[in-house]
């Protein structure tokens, strides 16, 4: 394979999953191709990875990899030239009162309860709507990369958790869950914002959103955030997008 030259660490070794049913269009089936073993790969080389199109969830580090599909794009956010839209400045303006505060990976009590609370509103028939602790430790808390956990709280009360991997040239956002019962919020909208403005602030170019599918409700959001680089054909270039 042609891109593991430009990876670092020349031990890493990389395999395709079996065929699995898709969990963004029914019907399909999908494959991963696996980075390993994860102990080599630190944030230097996990940088190359993600500009490589890869994502990790725990410590499993992957990229699609399917036989008779490309509709997962992976994509960036080109962090200096975003400007925002009404809709992400209203976003902004509502939930700017709230106070942030970046931590280490450990467990809370406060967050996994949370986190239950956002999966099931949110994803009840998804695998983790009923996450134990081990297998929510496993999916968020594992990490061999610089990672960190960002607590969003209103006064006392916690509204937001997210989790964002820090790259070489930018910031890559891993998994946020927020409070589900409040009405009239946007907390999803005003994460991502967030993380542009750290990215800005730390004079990082880019915030990886993992992969765009732009016929998966639950990914077709990503495309409201502009300019948006995808890759594609082995190469990032600017996505073009229909106006919203």
């Amino acid at each position: 394979m042609a891109f593991m030259n430009d990876i670092p660490a020349a031990k890493l070794q990389f395999y395709a999953t079996a065929p699995y049913p898709c969990s963004y269009l029914a019907g399909k089936l999908a494959r991963s191709q696996v980075a390993t073993p994860s102990y080599l790969i630190d944030t230097a080389t996990y940088s190359q990875l993600v500009s490589l199109g890869f994502r990790r969830s725990g410590a499993f580090t992957y990229r699609p990899y399917c036989d008779h599909c490309q509709a997962c794009v992976p994509v960036r956010i080109l962090t200096n030239e975003y400007a925002g839209n009404r809709a992400q400045r209203r976003a902004q303006k509502r939930h700017g009162h709230l106070k942030t505060t970046l931590m280490g990976l450990k467990f809370d009590p406060e967050h996994y309860s949370l986190y239950r609370r956002y999966q099931m509103s949110r994803h009840a028939s998804g695998g983790m709507a009923q996450a134990s602790r081990g297998s929510w430790s496993h999916f968020l808390l594992q990490s061999n990369v610089s990672t960190h956990l960002v607590e969003f709280r209103e006064g006392n009360i916690l509204r937001m958790v997210s989790i964002i991997d820090e790259l070489e040239d930018g910031l890559s956002s891993v998994y946020t869950f927020f409070d589900p019962d409040l009405p009239n919020t946007s907390f999803g909208t005003f994460n991502v914002i967030w993380q542009i403005e750290l990215c800005q602030r730390l004079g990082l170019p880019h915030l990886y959103l993992g992969y765009w599918i732009q016929d998966s409700r639950k990914m077709a959001y990503k495309a409201n955030y502009r300019p948006l680089e995808g890759f594609i054909d082995g190469r990032w270039q600017r996505l073009a997008l229909d106006s919203t």
